[in-house]
């Protein structure tokens, strides 16, 4: 991971989309094989097929199973086309809520990796579902009955990065952005003008800072000035104790918290 300034007040809000977009940034797979002992992917949506843009299994975090669910590009060019780029397809979604659903059978909490700047636009895509299976994630994850946590590790966008997102507890990275739309993407509509985007980025409050400060994300993981071992000592940390202070809810208390923090947010 290409390391960045690490003072807040002197990043621009669009210098975090650009870190956020950089290809040698650490995605989920990269999480899972520094975190996770014992990593067992499992594949397929039990419909269509396997989708790569979503890497999807079972193991242990300091030795509590848990599943796994991360968006992954790749690291070779031919990895980064088999995969979309980290876009995910309908299947994609799909095999990501199959597991949710079998976590919560097994009692596992979930972790998820977003860092995607969308779901796969193909007209296949379309084809097969792709927004009724963002919506049914959407639906499904509000009433998981085991805890959730997702970690914005790059580029989080529209309802693609949101399908993962339904969670207890969402951290992002420093130099990660969240957003119902790109800045680019923004700035077409209002201003007619994608060179206008590092405005548009501003307005948009797509930084971790922003959004620590308007309650959508409980916190945020430091870049700068750490190494990348540091940085995953810190995750794995963070997630230890937070699962394991959410596994002591009901899962009545769980949901209504869930619930509530997704009510409460723009109120």
């Amino acid at each position: 991971m290409i390391r960045q300034v690490n003072n807040m007040n002197e990043i621009k809000a669009y210098q975090r989309v650009m870190n956020s977009r950089n290809g040698k940034r650490n995605m989920g797979g990269y999480y899972i094989r520094h975190i996770i002992d014992n990593f067992v992917e499992l594949h397929g949506d039990r419909g269509y097929g396997d989708d790569p843009a979503i890497l999807g299994g079972v193991g242990l975090l300091n030795g509590m199973p848990v599943t796994v669910i991360a968006m992954d590009r790749g690291d070779t060019i031919e990895e980064r086309m088999k995969r979309h780029f980290g876009c995910p397809t309908p299947e994609g979604y799909r095999k990501a809520l199959r597991l949710m659903k079998q976590a919560e059978k097994f009692g596992r909490p979930i972790i998820t990796f977003i860092g995607s700047s969308g779901a796969y636009p193909g007209i296949e895509a379309e084809e097969r579902g792709q927004g009724e299976a963002i919506a049914r994630n959407l639906f499904e994850m509000m009433g998981i009955k085991v805890p959730i946590v997702s970690i914005l590790v790059g580029e989080g966008g529209s309802g693609g990065a949101l399908a993962l997102g339904v969670s207890d507890t969402v951290l992002m990275f420093e130099n990660s952005i969240y957003s119902v739309i790109s800045p680019e993407g923004c700035a077409s509509i209002l201003w007619k003008d994608s060179t206008k985007a590092p405005e548009a980025a501003e307005v948009l409050k797509l930084t971790a800072y922003d959004l620590k400060e308007l309650d959508v994300i409980e916190k945020i993981i430091d870049e700068g000035t750490k190494s990348e071992d540091e940085i995953s000592s810190e995750l794995k940390s963070f997630l230890v104790s937070e699962l394991e202070a959410k596994k002591k809810l009901s899962s009545e208390k769980l949901l209504a918290e869930r619930y509530n923090k997704f009510r409460k947010i723009g109120a």
